[in-house]
C-alpha cells in the first residue's frame, strides 16, 4: 500500500517550521520512504517571539495563539504545495504542533497549532495532538520518534537527536529504549546569540574556548541525570535551568560554549555506557547539531571507548527526520495501528495517538 503525507514538526530550537512530502510503500509489514520534497520555513521575529513567550499568556490568549498557529502552519503548507507542485498528490497531513506546557507526570502535554485549523486551511485530513494519548496512559509522551526509527530505520543500533533537546533511542533485540538526555541546541543557540550569531556556525567559537571544570561538575549534577529512563524534558529545561546556570559564572562566551558542549559530550556518553556491548556498533545522528562539526568531532572521540561509530547521514535526512517521522506516526494513526511505543514512554501500554479532523470535502 503506498500513502503520500506531510510530516510537519516545529522543535524547541525555534528555527522553524520543517514540512516533509514523504511517499511510503508498506508491503507485508516492511516500511520503505521517499521524501519527496522537504523545506524549513524559517520563523520571522514575530513568530520566534510568540512561540517563545507562549507559556506565559493568558487561557484565552493561549487559546487564540493555538488557532492562529494552526492557520499559519496551514498557510505554510498551501505555500509547500504551490512551490513544489504537489496539487491533489498529498492524502493527509500529520502534524506535531509546537511543545509548550509538558507535564506527563500530571498527565498533560501541548502542543500548540489546532489541528481543525490547518484541515479548514488546506481542506486536507490531518492528524494532530500526536502525544496526548501516551500521556493519558501514564506515560511521558516523548520521546514518539522511535516507531519511525524502527519501521524506517532498523539498521542502526543507537540514534541520536541533537535539537533543541538531545535525545537518545536504543534499539535492543527486545525493545526499544529512548529518553530526553539534555537540553542542547537551546543553550548554544542562545549563548552565541550573546555574540550576535543565531547560532555557532561549525562550532568554530566552542573550538576556540576552554572547559570550565566548575561549571562542567554543577551541570553535570543536575537532579535529572539522576532519574531512571522512561524521562522527558519540557523545552524550559534549557532555558530556566541550564543557561541560568551558565551564565551565572560569567565566562566569555566562547568559554561558556565550550564548557556546554562537553557536558552534551558527556551526558551522550552516560546514556549509552550502560548498553553498549563493547562490540562495534552503530549511532545514528541527526537533527541540527549534526552539523556542528567541533560537537561531532568531541562525541566521535568520547564515544572511541565504547566501540561505537557514529555516523552522520546525507542532509536531507539530518534536517527532516522528525517530519519524516511525523508523516509516518500520522499514517499508522490513520490505519489505526500503534505509533507511540510503551516501552519507550513508559506508558502502561503502546497507544494509536493523534486526532483526526477532516478537512476533505466528502
Amino acid at each position: 500500500m503506498v500513502y503520500r503525507a506531510i510530516g510537519i514538526m516545529s522543535g524547541s530550537s525555534l528555527d522553524g517550521l520543517d514540512i516533509a512530502f514523504v511517499e511510503f510503500d508498506e508491503s507485508g509489514g516492511k516500511w520503505n520512504y521517499n521524501i519527496k520534497a522537504a523545506d524549513c520555513y524559517k520563523y520571522n521575529e514575530d513568530w520566534t517571539h510568540k512561540l517563545k513567550t507562549a507559556t506565559e499568556l493568558k487561557a484565552l490568549d493561549y487559546q487564540l495563539l493555538h488557532t492562529s498557529f494552526g492557520k499559519y502552519i496551514g498557510e505554510q503548507v498551501n505555500g509547500f504545495i504551490e512551490e513544489n507542485d504537489l496539487h491533489h498528490q498529498v492524502q493527509l497531513i500529520s502534524s506535531h504542533g509546537h511543545t509548550t506546557f509538558h507535564v506527563p507526570h500530571q498527565g498533560m502535554t501541548g502542543q500548540i497549532g489546532d489541528g481543525a485549523a490547518i484541515a479548514a486551511t488546506t481542506e486536507i485530513n490531518v492528524v494532530s495532538d500526536l502525544r496526548a494519548l501516551d500521556v493519558a496512559f501514564g506515560g511521558q509522551g516523548a520521546p514518539i520518534v522511535p516507531i519511525g526509527e524502527k519501521l524506517l530505520l532498523g539498521d542502526y543500533n543507537y540514534f541520536l537527536n541533537l535539537g533543541g533537546i538531545a535525545n537518545i533511542s536504543i534499539n535492543k533485540a527486545t525493545d526499544y529504549i529512548a529518553f530526553d538526555i539534555c537540553a542542547a541546541n537551546r543553550v548554544l543557540n542562545m549563548l552565541s546569540q550573546l555574540e550576535g550569531k543565531e547560532y555557532d556556525e561549525g562550532g568554530s567559537l566552542a573550538a576556540s574556548g576552554k572547559i570550565d571544570t566548575s561549571l562542567l561538575t554543577r551541570l553535570n549534577s543536575l537532579d535529572y541525570y539522576k532519574k531512571p529512563y522512561p524521562k522527558s524534558l519540557a523545552n524550559d529545561f534549557g532555558i530556566e535551568v541550564a543557561y541560568p546556570i551558565v551564565t551565572s559564572y560569567n565566562l566569555t562566551t566562547v568559554d561558556a560554549l565550550r564548557t556546554y558542549v562537553e557536558h552534551i559530550v558527556m551526558q551522550i556518553g552516560y546514556a549509552l555506557q550502560s548498553s553498549a556491548s563493547g562490540e562495534l556498533s552503530k549511532l545514528l545522528v541527526t537533527g541540527g547539531g549534526a552539523f556542528n562539526s567541533f560537537v561531532m568531532k568531541r562525541l566521535k572521540e568520547n564515544l572511541q571507548g565504547l566501540n561505537i561509530e557514529v555516523v552522520v547521514p546525507d542532509p536531507l535526512l539530518i534536517n527532516y527526520k522528525e517530519a519524516l517521522i511525523m508523516a509516518l506516526i500520522g499514517v499508522l494513526r490513520w490505519r489505526e495501528e500503534y505509533n507511540v511505543l510503551q516501552s519507550v514512554t513508559g506508558a502502561r501500554r503502546s497507544s494509536i495517538g493523534g486526532a483526526v479532523w477532516i478537512g476533505q470535502e466528502a
